[in-house]
């Protein structure tokens, strides 16, 4: 699992095997080919190494954290 961090440091979703769901665990896309999509199939963010961006690449939406072990027990 990662955490999805705007840039004010804020995680806002999170993905996990490729789906990216909001802290309600609710299912609002996927990661593929290097796109987050929405769950019609609509590219709405592109993904470059760990950061995340609109399609046109002119703004930071933000990046995902390190993967973590989603039984991790704090």
């Amino acid at each position: 699992m990662r955490g999805l961090i705007d840039r004010k440091g804020e995680q806002f979703a999170y993905l996990q095997e490729g789906t990216l769901y909001t802290l309600d665990d609710e299912v609002t896309g996927q990661l593929k080919d290097g796109f987050i999509e929405d769950m019609a199939g609509n590219r709405i963010w592109r993904v470059v190494g760990d950061g995340v961006y609109s399609l046109d690449g002119n703004e930071t939406i933000g990046f995902f954290s390190a993967p973590r072990d989603e039984t991790y027990d704090f």
